[in-house]
């Protein structure tokens, strides 16, 4: 059943085409639904290569994974947030992307959930012939469905601040909770200055790493994160002809020019992981979180891992317990970081220029203001 109401959203149609902006029917939510008046949509990098058709998703779809908005209407049955508050219409709430189906087997019997084998994403997965098709971010409303994990925003917390890293928070939050933490006093080098690299960094200085040396570019989203608090050094590889000076520039900041306890690959570029096999030091740890969409092949020398002992590991996506952990961090990262100086917001009419700046890396994290 409808409201007779419509939501302009976003829609991508096809691969390799700009997004369309459609007036999409509101649903009334059914029993275990929620309706929610989106305040802003964040664009992931990941949205950019969904548009460009490097992952095989349905279309068309109203793209958008990450999201902050307020209640507007619940369906029958008790309405609590993931940590048992009760929700009303006009909290503020985040919601985790993916419902994982709690019956396959890694959801069962691996206890990983990020793995599941029928996950239903929001603004992935769910195609405008499912229902209203309200059911990514980059729309006026969205339609949440029973089994979603929502959280109430903490009082206080700024909400372009909460948005900044939306989708890279909680993936780090994974990241370095279930895959490889960071130990106290280690030095940790980020390769990537986007918003996974950002979190990767500012996390690892909560979590006490003596040094967090950042690689990326450009130079202006660096000198943004400097900053922002985040990282200790700073070090621009996009800028050189010869990245090699780069690597070098920082293995030389590592204790004894050794290399880094920790090396967190956030770049989503595959030539980077061959690079960053070098920048650990020998019985150090490489943990693999950039490449969420297949971008091609790379090659790389097998000998630095084996000479090196070095721990590889990877990491994919999120569940919703690790969106619930990044928005109770927030009131710390918030305390510590300037995170709303990281959000350029654009109208959602301005989808393409939003989409296009995140392309070229002119702002660092770019959110759909709906409200």
């Amino acid at each position: 059943m409808t409201t007779g109401q419509f939501a302009a959203a976003a829609v991508l149609e096809e691969f390799g085409q700009p997004v369309t902006i459609r007036n999409l029917p509101v649903p009334e939510p059914g029993e275990g639904e929620m309706l929610v008046d989106i305040t802003y949509g964040g664009i992931c990098g990941t949205d950019l290569h969904l548009q460009q058709g490097h992952l095989p998703i349905p279309t068309p779809l109203t793209l958008g994974h990450e999201g902050l908005g307020t209640v507007r209407a619940l369906g029958a049955g008790p309405a609590r947030d993931a940590l048992g508050a009760e929700l009303r219409a006009g909290d503020a709430v985040m919601w985790a992307s993916s419902i994982a189906c709690g019956r396959c087997v890694p959801c069962r019997q691996h206890r990983e959930p990020t793995l599941c084998e029928a996950r239903r994403t929001y603004g992935v997965n769910r195609p405008l012939t499912e229902g209203s098709g309200l059911s990514g971010a980059w729309a006026e409303k969205i339609l949440l469905h029973p089994g979603a994990v929502v959280v109430k925003l903490p009082q206080g917390v700024d909400e372009l601040a909460a948005m900044s890293l939306a989708c890279a928070g909680p993936t780090l939050v994974h990241a370095l909770h279930e895959r490889r933490p960071v130990r106290l006093g280690e030095t940790v080098i980020v390769q990537g200055s986007g918003p996974v690299g950002l979190a990767a960094a500012a996390f690892a200085q909560l979590a006490g790493a003596a040094k967090v040396i950042l690689i990326g570019g450009p130079r202006q989203r660096l000198d943004l994160a400097k900053k922002c608090g985040i990282g200790d050094h700073h070090i621009d590889i996009a800028a050189g002809a010869d990245p090699q000076q780069a690597l070098d520039q920082a293995r030389a900041l590592t204790p004894g020019g050794d290399g880094a306890d920790l090396v967190i690959e956030c770049a989503g570029v595959p030539s980077a992981v061959a690079q960053g096999l070098t920048l650990a030091r020998r019985g150090g740890s490489y943990l693999v979180v950039g490449q969420y969409t297949d971008s091609g092949d790379t090659l790389l020398n097998p000998h630095q891992i084996v000479h090196r002992q070095l721990d590889v590991r990877g990491s994919w996506a999120f569940s919703g317990a690790h969106l619930v952990e990044y928005v109770g961090l927030l009131p710390a990262l918030c305390d510590r970081f300037d995170l709303r100086s990281l959000v350029a917001p654009y109208p959602l009419a301005e989808v393409q220029q939003a989409m296009q700046a995140v392309a070229d890396g002119t702002v660092i994290k770019a959110v759909l203001q709906t409200a």
